[in-house]
């Protein structure tokens, strides 16, 4: 009697899957080339020519992140096609913060079983970020384990490398007291905060595929899955122009834990709520789940997603600059002398207002 012949798809893993995933999305990839990367896929690994990319004494500079879960809002709704773009904004916004431009991106897909259709959606949305964010898409993993996922279940991460002239980074040691703090306008939630969000969904019954409370004209779920705005191609001129002492990506640990990271040890940055309009999103959040003020600042990005530090002189004509590029500032705050800290002033007076649909569930 001969044995049963056992294959690796009949365990569940199909290689010409994976070589026609890989197949379809060369030419997004190739769509993201660059000076010093022609981001063509295929190979072992990714080349980037930091000569041809007119580096003269880079330093390198790394970062990988993922997309938490809001990936599973993105499964459960059908949404997949812009979330590739949260992944790449969470490393890239990572590196600008640095001073850095970012050059090459690489992603990994794991799934339980390969869709290539929704695959193929998720990596052109990376691909979409990646052209959002001036880098090269110059290679990737695809994942397909039978038995680590539940059906239809994926999970993203991202890593991207970027390079700063030696002598130009941003280390926050410029930072003064005296300097202003200028915040741009996040996009919504950004990619943090996720969990709370879905808790919040689920225990209030909230109908997602609706119009939002708070804004007839679009569906709920639409305002939660918004991505992650890039900032890499209106700050990098403005770093390069030598006038930003520091910048910090508000992610997870909002504005309180986020911007410390850049202060020297002697310094304290003071941000005025009052500073700018809380977003009917962030309302909306914040009175569904009576959450403290305290915690919005720490939890949520508040309507911030990027703050910088500048000298006084240079407020003026930096915010121009940017508003120019479609950024939308505010002057939010400034830097006083103080231990390392960050203080949400009026927190309390202004975030605590609860609008009508404070005690209303969306069902």
């Amino acid at each position: 009697m001969s044995e049963k012949s056992y294959s690796y798809e009949q365990a569940g893993v199909s290689i010409a899957a994976g070589n026609a995933l890989v197949k379809a999305i060369a030419p997004l990839a190739k769509a993201t080339a660059r000076p010093g990367a022609d981001a063509e896929l295929g190979g072992f690994g990714g080349f980037f020519d930091l000569k041809a990319a007119g580096y003269k004494d880079p330093l390198l500079v790394a970062a990988n992140d993922g997309v938490g879960t809001k990936v599973k809002l993105a499964i459960d709704h059908d949404r997949h096609d812009r979330i590739g773009q949260d992944l790449v904004a969470m490393c890239v916004n990572d590196l600008i913060v640095q001073g850095a431009e970012p050059l090459l991106f690489l992603d990994y897909f794991a799934t339980g079983k390969l869709d290539n259709g929704v695959a193929e959606r998720v990596v052109a949305g990376i691909a979409d970020g990646c052209k959002l964010a001036g880098c090269a898409l110059i290679g990737g993993e695809t994942a397909e384990m039978p038995g680590m996922y539940a059906a239809g279940d994926y999970d993203l991460a991202g890593f991207c490398v970027g390079a700063v002239e030696r002598g130009e980074q941003l280390t926050g040691d410029r930072v003064a007291a005296g300097d202003v703090l200028l915040g741009l306008a996040s996009s919504g939630v950004h990619s943090n905060g996720y969990s709370l969000v879905r808790r919040l969904a689920a225990d209030k019954g909230w109908k997602l595929d609706r119009p939002a409370l708070f804004d007839a004209d679009r569906l709920l779920i639409d305002h939660l899955i918004e991505p992650t705005r890039i900032y890499v191609k209106s700050l990098l001129p403005v770093i390069r122009s030598g006038r930003i002492h520091a910048l910090a990506h508000i992610t997870g640990g909002g504005l309180l834990e986020n911007v410390p990271r850049v202060l020297p040890k002697d310094l304290h940055a003071r941000i005025d709520a009052g500073a700018w309009e809380q977003s009917r999103l962030m309302a909306f959040l914040q009175a569904q789940g009576n959450i403290e003020p305290a915690e919005m600042a720490r939890t949520f990005n508040c309507g911030i997603g990027m703050v910088l530090a500048v000298a006084a002189d240079d407020v003026a004509g930096v915010q121009a600059e940017l508003e120019a590029a479609g950024e939308t500032v505010h002057v939010i705050g400034g830097i006083e002398p103080g231990p390392r800290g960050c203080t949400v002033q009026g927190a309390v007076e202004v975030w605590s207002a609860r609008e009508s649909w404070e005690a209303v569930h969306v069902g």
